[in-house]
């Protein structure tokens, strides 16, 4: 059955003509033809590369860029994006954050003209895919301690390293390589098929079926000096792109979220039991439902001020933190909770409620674990730094 929302405390009301028309383009593309297929895609590991051309020809690659065949959307309609694409499953939404947050924001910001003229156009139409190289084998939560490095020879620069949990790795013709040098961390381009630049994939998952998570390595690895990104130079580089992935991710977890709940919700009302009552009458029942739509509430007006806040240009990465954290939190519960509401039900894939909540698992994870970011929030609220 079509989405028809999550909206206990007209929330709705808070949102533009505009802003509701991205919004219901992006579920109906959902409903149609995303959810159809992510059972099975998950069943299957595998991404559903199908439908990259549709979501780009609907603008949702760099959907929130400006320029090179961008959008141009405002953060807010961006957020919706991410909440519809995760209702389906976290590895689309994933892979459209990465495509956007990670690669296209970076190069717009920090790129030459003659890379943004080169690679924008191709990744906002799907004809080529991206992928960000920061976190390594032994370095997640503390990116300052990368050991990939590139040294300058000539006009060359030459790096040796590795970056595994890579989202959309061997999928990507453009890898965008954070690396140590002797001006400090450095990003580059690196394209596919450059000698000493290697990518596999990462197997045995059972979070994340649906989305390419790599490694890549680089051994004596030579890119020409227009590969460096000339406006990019310490961790702020880096940093700055994954708070744009993490505000994405804010959104998206209400996706899961909303689809828990309303698959919970659906299943009380219908599901009878003791005297042909359904469950749903019954007061453990009802509590359940009634914190998670709560929470779901509360995580709406969370997100929607933060993404107003984000097209003011007001928003901290603190803010985001915040986000991120409380909101992939709550969709985690709720994926507990309905799961729970569903009996044995809850963990056969007839319902989406197991896969979102082993998603979720690692987007409670990735872009900065939940500890890191209450880390953050406490080193904002208290002025002292945590973390070491």
């Amino acid at each position: 059955m079509p989405f028809k929302g999550v909206d206990y405390f007209a929330v709705d009301s808070l949102f533009s003509e505009q802003e509701l028309l991205v919004r219901q383009t992006a579920r109906r593309f959902a409903d149609e033809r995303a959810v159809p297929l992510m059972r099975d895609c998950f069943r299957e590991a595998r991404f559903p590369h199908e439908l990259i051309p549709e979501m780009a020809a609907l603008g949702f690659l760099g959907a929130n860029l400006e320029g090179y065949g961008c959008a141009g959307m405002t953060h807010v309609e961006y957020g919706l994006i991410m909440q519809e694409l995760e209702r389906a499953d976290s590895g689309l939404r994933s892979f459209v954050s990465v495509q956007g947050g990670l690669v296209m924001y970076p190069i717009l910001t920090y790129g030459s003209e003659e890379q943004k003229q080169r690679w924008l156009p191709a990744l906002q139409s799907g004809e080529a895919v991206g992928c960000f190289g920061l976190t390594e084998p032994d370095f997640g939560s503390n990116p300052a301690g990368m050991r990939t490095t590139a040294r300058k020879e000539g006009a060359c620069w030459v790096l040796n390293g590795e970056k595994t949990w890579i989202t959309n790795g061997t999928l990507a013709q453009v890898a965008l390589v954070w690396a140590r040098t002797d001006a400090g961390v450095r990003g580059f381009l690196v394209e596919r098929g450059t000698p000493g630049f290697r990518t596999s994939d990462i197997h045995g998952k059972w979070s994340m079926r649906a989305s390419v998570t790599s490694s890549l390595s680089f051994s004596d690895c030579r890119v020409p000096d227009s590969a460096l990104l000339p406006g990019a130079q310490g961790l702020k580089g880096p940093l700055s792109c994954l708070s744009q992935a993490r505000y994405g991710i804010g959104w998206g977890a209400l996706g899961a979220a909303m689809d828990c709940y309303e698959t919970a919700r659906q299943y009380a009302v219908l599901r009878k039991q003791f005297d042909d009552r359904p469950i749903a009458s019954h007061q453990l029942v009802q509590e359940k439902l009634a914190w998670m739509i709560t929470e779901i509430t509360k995580a709406q007006l969370l997100a929607v001020h933060a993404g107003r806040l984000k097209d003011r240009n007001q928003i901290e990465p603190a803010h985001i933190s915040m986000l991120k954290r409380n909101n992939v939190a709550i969709a985690l519960e709720c994926a507990r909770l309905s799961r729970d509401l569903l009996g044995a039900n809850g963990i056969t894939d007839e319902y989406p409620i197991m896969r979102h909540l082993c998603n979720l698992e690692t987007v409670k994870t990735y872009e900065g674990t939940d500890h890191i970011h209450a880390l953050v929030i406490g080193e904002r609220i208290t002025g002292v730094p945590a973390y070491k």
